[in-house]
């Protein structure tokens, strides 16, 4: 691409251009009388004015190509690049996201920016980042300091970015040399005879991949004639036991038993059925539908229908089709057409239709989403989130927010649930584990980084000091601490 005002009218651009050479381009290659030395000779008043300044061509202020204001190029405002509206993401004004009240996060020391977020830093270790930053798809924007020695490269074909891919990984992996039946041994040992060797129990689970432990649990069967959760059940007790038989469960059994306990019973842990039907992929979805089948007798939409009313039914019902776009691909022009949308059914009317924010927030792909969001902020003057929570209340306004937070960043919003967990008095062990052992094989490093990012603290910090006994003892061996 080329900048403005480079290069100066008149003046071709040539590839290849060999900063410093005392004339160019070689003599006699122009129609020009030559003269040693010079390019071309030229009388007073005459153009070009004279030979190159030393250093090379065009003569640059200090700092090399291309002269900048201070600050770099682009020049940009304060706050960095791209300049925001107010009410950009993340925002800073009450209500934001992450929430900047009193008694919020993070420390002291200002909001943390998100990564790519402007003026943050480059995003949290471990995430991959583009090599290059690109402007309007003409390929990579060549850095400050001159033109190397080569041919330009041909402007690359327009294309629209795309999500950036980041790899995940979660801090337990597949035990090398794994051997079922030694761990089958293992744990019968250590829950023979009097007392229960716990120690010997979290060295086994919380080394071992889901697979590799339903393994031990058909071993220990073959082997000993004995169903291993019942005898877990008989030794352990508390959360320790709510933990481990979480473990020996496959994440599409958890998920299933994590809705099945937040529906029955008196009252519905709404916040249960957000956290796992809003970040779950279609397959995820569909599969936690039949498993929900399988193991109750029963369908999980009568039983969301039965349970939940409202907006907020007609979201929970959305996301259990598992039927969102899961394509990587943005296309930016529809979402400018969608924050229009969302303008207009929401802060440009009296009223809300409630019916588009449904539509949009439970079809579009997650990157289709976060570029909605980006483009909202800049034409509302105010983020999403921000006019979510002024148009709704209650259960759906948590259940929208929580599927624009996955779009923006997955791993901040399992980090403010989980410090929300053990903040204040008391624990909400419950929502702890399903966060810990759901996301233990997919993405809790990340979710580590992220945590560690917002609150100035580490997630195993933040256990040791709320959990106690062999319960943080397991914990803590899954966050790999």
């Amino acid at each position: 691409m080329s900048y403005p005002g480079y290069p100066p009218s008149g003046y071709p651009a040539y590839p290849g251009y060999p900063v410093g050479d005392s004339t160019y381009p070689p003599a006699a290659q122009y129609p020009y009388p030559g003269a040693p030395g010079g390019y071309p000779p030229a009388g007073g008043g005459a153009y070009p004015p004279g030979p190159p300044a030393a250093g090379g061509y065009p003569p640059t202020a200090p700092g090399g190509y291309p002269p900048t204001a201070p600050g770099g190029y682009p020049p940009t405002a304060p706050g960095g690049y791209p300049p925001t509206a107010p009410g950009g993401y993340p925002p800073t004004a009450p209500g934001g996201y992450p929430p900047t009240a009193p008694g919020g996060f993070p420390a002291p020391g200002g909001v943390p920016t998100y990564p790519g977020a402007p003026g943050g830093p480059s995003g949290y270790g471990g995430y991959s980042q583009p090599a290059a930053q690109t402007y309007g798809g003409t390929g990579p924007v060549p850095q400050p300091g001159g033109f190397g020695s080569g041919p330009t490269p041909a402007p690359a074909p327009f294309q629209a970015p795309g999500q950036v891919a980041v790899k995940t990984q979660g801090t337990i992996k597949p035990a090398a040399n794994f051997d079922a039946q030694k761990d089958a041994e293992v744990l019968r040992k250590a829950m023979k005879g009097f007392g229960t060797d716990e120690k010997a129990i979290i060295d086994v689970v919380s080394h071992r991949s889901w697979e590799q432990r339903m393994k031990i649990k058909d071993a220990f069967k073959t082997m000993y004639g004995k169903d291993l959760i019942k005898d877990l059940k008989s030794e352990l007790s508390g959360h320790m036991e709510d933990l481990v038989l979480a473990l020996f469960m496959t994440p599409t059994q958890f998920d299933a038993h994590s809705l099945r306990n937040a529906i029955q019973g008196v009252g519905t842990q709404e916040d249960t059925l957000i956290e796992v039907l809003c970040t779950r992929s279609n397959q995820q979805i569909k599969d936690i539908v039949v498993s929900y089948r399988q193991e109750y007798g029963r369908e999980l939409e009568k039983d969301i229908k039965k349970d939940t009313s409202g907006n907020f039914e007609r979201l929970l019902v959305s996301m259990c089709q598992g039927n969102r776009d899961e394509t990587k691909t943005v296309d930016y022009q529809k979402a400018q057409e969608d924050a229009q949308r969302l303008l207009n059914a929401g802060e440009g009317k009296l009223g809300t239709d409630e019916s588009c924010f449904n539509m949009i927030l439970a079809s579009r792909s997650l990157p289709q989403l976060k570029a909605t969001v980006e483009a909202y902020s800049k034409l509302a003057n105010r983020d999403l989130i921000s006019s979510v929570h002024r148009e709704f209340s209650g259960s759906v306004k948590d259940g929208l927010t929580a599927i624009i937070k996955c779009a923006m960043d997955v791993s901040c919003f399992f980090a403010e649930r989980l410090y929300h967990s053990m903040k204040g008095a008391g624990t909400h062990d419950t929502e702890l584990i399903r966060i810990i052992v759901s996301r233990s094989e997919t993405d809790l490093v990340q979710i580590k980084e992220a945590f560690a990012h917002m609150y100035q603290k580490s997630l195993a910090t933040m256990i040791d000091s709320d959990a106690s006994g062999h319960y943080k003892h397991l914990l803590l061996a899954i966050v790999g601490q």
